[in-house]
């Protein structure tokens, strides 16, 4: 135990001291093999890990997913999203930010990045809610929290990653984020109607009805790509990954469609696709590595001893790891925090009774809390370096819809059955 003791600290202050997550976790896990078993322990096992970590069919899924992302951004889809949601709220107070939330739902339903999500949410509504007079806070805070859609309704990599690090039905586990995904999205629209009662912003434009039909074909094309992928999946069809290539096929056709294809716009996909997906699995071979010291030290069994030993109620237990992963959302990546925590946290969980989909939705949700919480919530810091609003105001406008997604991860802990009824009545492969 001392051993892991040394290795997390170590960890901990590389984070700190801004090296990347990847190399932060892989020098404490060399420190962990050389502790425990010198230099051949670290011969040993990269000779193994790497290989055997980075060769999972189910990781084939994640640079699929991305790339379908990227082309869907680069064929400017997201744009008439906004721009459709928009006339459909109408006159609502607030319409616009709730266009914005409801176009951050609808990107998310096509792609896995939460900050590319909220960069372009960014791009393309924080400035038009600004003119309209909303007020900074709201129109920033609204912006960054939408962007965080991505991590929870499928396809989320976050997800995925989660379910390649858990050893879940991949399919399952991705389906299993839709309504909580859903009802997220409900919940922020309804904090920025609230918000606009209030006085942070104006009233909605009106529009007429045919407008308004007119403005339906804007969203035809990111609900039926999305609905291809989803259904895909929840019938079994496909595998996750068929389905990623699938969507990377509607992707292009849908850049073709709307004339965007391009030499350049499929450099900059492609460009995108290697340098996040080269993050990650830099992430899932270190992560491995620093499992591989964990169990060593037989870090796991020793806590469920303890948890074993313990007279409180599974709940009390349940909440006090929710806390956990809350406040390392503040300070740490969630990509690494999934692979660092899940395979110590879901033995526990699992030892309760906690349905292991159900729980890795819960740490999505928690995880993407952390996406706009100081220090380190990274969409509020691209919504602020893309709309020119600083950082300070845009966690401030954060803060309600922070309080909006506590509320609905209360909801999901209370009611399993939200998050898992979709893919218990699938047939995901």
């Amino acid at each position: 135990m001392s051993v892991a003791i040394v290795v997390t600290i170590v960890l901990i202050v590389l984070i700190l001291l801004r090296v990347p997550v990847a190399f932060a976790i892989f020098g404490s896990a060399i420190l962990g093999l050389l502790m425990l078993g010198g230099v051949s322990s670290v011969v040993s096992v990269f000779e193994v890990i790497p290989l055997s970590a980075s060769s999972s069919i189910a990781l084939t899924a994640v640079p699929l997913f991305i790339f379908m992302a990227y082309l869907v951004l680069e064929s400017g889809a997201l744009d008439a999203l906004f721009s459709s949601a928009r006339i459909l709220v109408g006159r609502i107070r607030g319409g616009t930010g709730i266009a914005a939330v409801a176009a951050g739902a609808g990107f998310a339903s096509v792609s896995g990045s939460s900050t590319a999500s909220a960069a372009t949410l960014a791009k393309t509504s924080t400035g038009a809610m600004i003119d309209e007079g909303y007020s900074p806070r709201l129109a920033t805070g609204a912006v960054a929290s939408a962007g965080t859609l991505a991590a929870v309704i499928p396809p989320s990599v976050l997800l995925i990653f989660y379910g390649i690090t858990a050893e879940t039905n991949i399919g399952k586990t991705m389906l299993a984020g839709l309504v909580p995904g859903v009802i997220m999205a409900l919940a922020l629209g309804f904090t920025v109607w609230l918000m606009a009662v209030r006085g942070h912003a104006p009233k909605g434009t009106p529009f007429s009805w045919s407008e308004k039909l007119k403005s339906i074909v804007g969203l035809l094309p990111v609900l039926f790509l999305f609905l291809i992928v989803v259904a895909a999946i929840f019938f079994g069809v496909t595998t996750a990954t068929e389905a990623a290539a699938v969507g990377c096929l509607g992707g292009l056709v849908l850049m073709v469609l709307r004339g965007r294809m391009s030499v350049d716009a499929l450099r900059r996909a492609v460009a995108g696709t290697v340098t996040n997906s080269a993050m990650i699995l830099a992430i899932v071979v270190a992560a491995k590595t620093f499992g591989h010291v964990l169990a060593e030290a037989r870090v796991t069994p020793a806590l469920v001893d303890a948890i074993g030993s313990m007279t409180v109620a599974p709940i009390v237990v349940l909440l006090l790891i929710m806390a956990v992963y809350l406040v390392m959302g503040f300070f740490m990546d969630q990509m690494a925090i999934i692979a660092l925590t899940v395979p110590i946290t879901l033995p526990l969980v699992t030892e309760l009774g906690y349905d292991p989909i159900w729980f890795g939705v819960m740490v999505i949700l928690l995880a993407e809390i952390g996406l706009i919480t100081p220090p380190l919530g990274i969409n509020a810091f691209v919504a602020s370096r893309v709309s020119g609003v600083k950082l300070e105001t845009v966690f401030l406008g954060s803060i309600p819809f922070i309080v909006a997604m506590l509320v609905v991860v209360l909801l999901i802990l209370f009611f399993p059955e939200i998050a898992l009824f979709v893919p218990e009545t699938a047939s995901a492969q």
